[in-house]
């Protein structure tokens, strides 16, 4: 068995301002995937070019923020945050949604793509392949909060398990940091795959689509090893994270299959 590296949640204190280890997750995902988006922006012959993912930046910042909240209001504790609703705009005591920011950001593209007659498939494309650098970082904070542990595991046969500082005497699975792998590496490497084919890149809603189907099947497999939210426990046999990812695989295979022939 492991023992949990019991890292400060606080990265820096200035004064009476405490930074926090997840906010700068946030800022990083957000600043290199900006970089990261801009880089393939110009590899491409149409648009979204640099100068369109330097306005969209603002934009995604709402579309992550305001749907990762309002999905968790709705999707996980809609009951409490309705009896209790000045709460719903107190970020700081937690509570975001990956699937809410995700729908989030789908709005901030269609709008913005609207907005500055861009194919929003071809914008939503490259946000994407960006995204899992975000969710990388995410997952890792998540770890250093000691939050959103994972399953109650035998460390005779699962001898990275560790005891978290909230999760009760038992040794878990650092599920974290499987999502990690799998949502931010390994979904980052595959759609980086993709992208280094023009021909790929030109099918506009190919990567997205990918980008979906990946992060949905990753999403349902880490499931398996993350403990439920103790106020919400298993719906059935699966967890809400199980359920919101099941029409983001089929969202996915449909935009695959319908850019069959570039447009």
């Amino acid at each position: 068995m492991l023992t949990y590296p019991d890292i400060d949640p606080v990265a820096l204190h200035l004064g009476p301002l405490s930074i926090r280890w997840y906010a700068l997750a946030y800022i990083a995902g957000l600043l290199l995937g900006w970089a990261y988006a801009t880089y393939w922006a110009n590899k491409n012959r149409w648009r979204p070019n640099a100068a369109d993912f330097e306005n969209f930046l603002t934009w995604a910042i709402f579309g992550v923020v305001l749907g990762g909240r309002l999905g968790y209001v709705l999707f996980y504790q809609p009951g409490y945050y309705f009896t209790h609703p000045l709460e719903i705009l107190m970020v700081w005591h937690g509570g975001m949604s990956f699937h809410g920011g995700a729908l989030g950001v789908i709005a901030a593209v269609i709008a913005f793509a609207w907005r500055n007659k861009i194919n929003a498939l071809a914008l939503g494309d490259v946000v994407a392949a960006a995204a899992p650098i975000g969710l990388f970082f995410g997952r890792i904070a998540n770890f250093i909060n000691g939050e959103l542990w994972g399953r109650v595991a035998d460390p005779n046969t699962v001898p990275w398990a560790m005891v978290f500082p909230h999760g009760g005497p038992e040794p878990r699975h650092p599920s974290q940091l499987y999502q990690a792998g799998m949502e931010g590496l390994i979904l980052f490497l595959l759609l980086y795959l993709l992208l280094r084919s023009e021909k790929l890149r030109a099918r506009h809603g190919f990567v997205g689509g990918a980008f979906l189907v990946g992060y949905g099947c990753a999403r349902i497999v880490g499931e398996f090893f993350r403990e439920p939210d103790a106020f919400l426990g298993f719906i059935g046999p699966f967890t809400m994270g199980q359920i919101l990812s099941a029409p983001m695989i089929l969202v996915g295979i449909y935009l695959m299959v319908r850019t069959k022939k570039p447009q």
